[in-house]
């Protein structure tokens, strides 16, 4: 029978669910019982039928923990889990080796697993709030992220309706420069105009005075009947 994953946590042999739990001794009951409280036994369904795996009793030698931590060693390597920084299969391997270790320590003395166990909650808990900070923090920056885009685009709007409003007053200004310019040059020939005017008019009093003077002396000048 193959249960339904792999773990670095010893287990018993799987069993139907009809069947009792073999291979216990009564002494070691109450141990099994924290155990199964600290470590739940897996169950699935294969072929119409309910099977149960418990974690094993059997106290831990000095080869099961060399085992343990090669097993640790192949599994990182196999999985391709990342050797820092967060890495979900890293830290799945590692607190399945840790429940292991309690699962040993539980077999000696029921209160060091205990102990244990508060450890692994404690630990469990810390980087639960860690990750939902990390996740917090996150999306935080993404908002800010977002409302600073958000921002970049407005002020590029504004920017460009800036632009074009300064392209209209180039514009208007260019128009009014020409029309001051057009303005001046008629001003200019105006006044051109009437100095030669003037000047004509001056010329022609002057030589109608000329005139008249010259009349008037001749007539002062002509012999009396």
């Amino acid at each position: 029978m193959i249960p339904p994953h792999n773990s670095l946590v010893k287990y018993d042999n799987p069993i139907l669910v009809a069947t009792t739990k073999n291979g216990g001794q009564a002494s070691s009951t109450q141990t099994e019982d924290i155990l199964n409280s600290i470590l739940p036994p897996r169950e699935w369904t294969e072929d119409g039928q309910l099977w149960v795996q418990y974690v094993s009793s059997t106290p831990a030698t000095r080869l099961d923990v060399i085992n343990l931590q090669e097993s640790l060693d192949h599994k990182l390597q196999q999985r391709q889990a990342r050797e820092t920084g967060i890495c979900p299969i890293r830290e799945e391997l590692y607190s399945q080796c840790f429940d292991d270790v309690i699962r040993q320590v539980t077999i000696n003395c029921a209160e060091r697993g205990l102990l244990l166990l508060r450890v692994r909650d404690e630990i469990r808990m810390t980087t639960a709030a860690y990750q939902t900070l990390y996740e917090s923090s996150i999306a935080f920056g993404m908002r800010k992220a977002l409302m600073s885009e958000q921002k970049k685009g407005e002020m590029e709007n504004t920017i460009r309706s800036l632009d074009s409003d300064t392209e209209d007053l180039e514009h208007q200004v260019g128009e009014l420069s020409k029309r001051i310019e057009d303005i001046q040059a008629k001003e200019k020939e105006r006044r051109e105009a009437d100095e030669v005017a003037h000047t004509a008019e001056v010329d022609r009093l002057k030589g109608l005075n000329e005139q008249l003077k010259a009349s008037l002396e001749g007539l002062l000048s002509a012999p009396k009947k």
